[in-house]
């Protein structure tokens, strides 16, 4: 498993323990970077997908408003409360990739989602998952 999958997954991991602590809208009110630090030491984290992990944290932390408008536009018959935590959080890593990772290219962002899904989600999360992270893509296609 690469570096970035495990950076993935530990985000993933991170934000679904977040929902929990503060809630599903992600409105960090604390150092995230420390808070992430202290959650690797108890899960054990790998050194290397720290980095690419905090980023993806701060991202979506920075960017929360914009990927959940599009997750809300995509998913038409879903109001984004009603999302899974696991689904929603999958969906907004990938989206913030699509949306300012240059270095991933839309498709791997949804790919590896689908396969996170596959191990984390329930059994219809990844055609879920993979619908409308697709919408997404067309819609900035489009833009």
């Amino acid at each position: 498993m690469g570096t970035r999958r495990i950076s993935r997954e530990a985000a993933l991991q991170f934000l679904y323990q977040e929902d929990f602590t503060i809630g599903p809208d992600q409105q960090f009110g604390y150092d995230l970077a420390e808070r992430f630090e202290l959650f690797c030491a108890l899960y054990q984290v790998n050194k290397k997908a720290r980095s690419y992990a905090v980023t993806l944290l701060q991202g979506i932390t920075d960017h929360l408003d914009r990927v959940d408008q599009l997750i809300a536009a995509a998913a038409s018959n879903w109001r984004l409360s009603r999302i899974a935590a696991t689904d929603r959080n999958l969906l907004r890593i990938a989206v913030f990739e699509m949306l300012e990772m240059a270095d991933v290219p839309p498709q791997v962002a949804i790919n590896e989602a689908v396969e996170i899904a596959k191990r984390f989600a329930g059994e219809d999360s990844p055609k879920f998952i993979n619908g409308v992270l697709d919408a997404v893509r067309t819609t900035l296609v489009e833009k």
